[in-house]
């Protein structure tokens, strides 16, 4: 038996940060305007948060997400 600890990566890639950091605006756009009453701007934000998760995909198909070869790794 291996005892050898493989770290996954937890999403420590420029795809995983970019998709976060606007699906976090998205969210942060949703919830002001669903204070407000601004149901154009809820589901504009809703829009905006799916293009975040398909960026982030594309991103990682190009080479960008954990163990890509665009991604230089770092010791932790």
């Amino acid at each position: 038996m291996s005892t050898e600890h493989v770290d996954p990566g937890h999403g420590h890639s420029p795809a995983a940060w970019t998709a976060v950091t606007i699906m976090l605006i998205a969210i942060v756009i949703g919830t002001v305007a669903f204070f407000l009453d601004v149901p154009w701007l809820v589901w504009a934000s809703a829009g905006l948060l799916v293009l975040g998760l398909i960026v982030g995909w594309v991103l990682a198909r190009a080479g960008y997400g954990v163990g890509g070869s665009k991604v230089a790794e770092k010791a932790h």
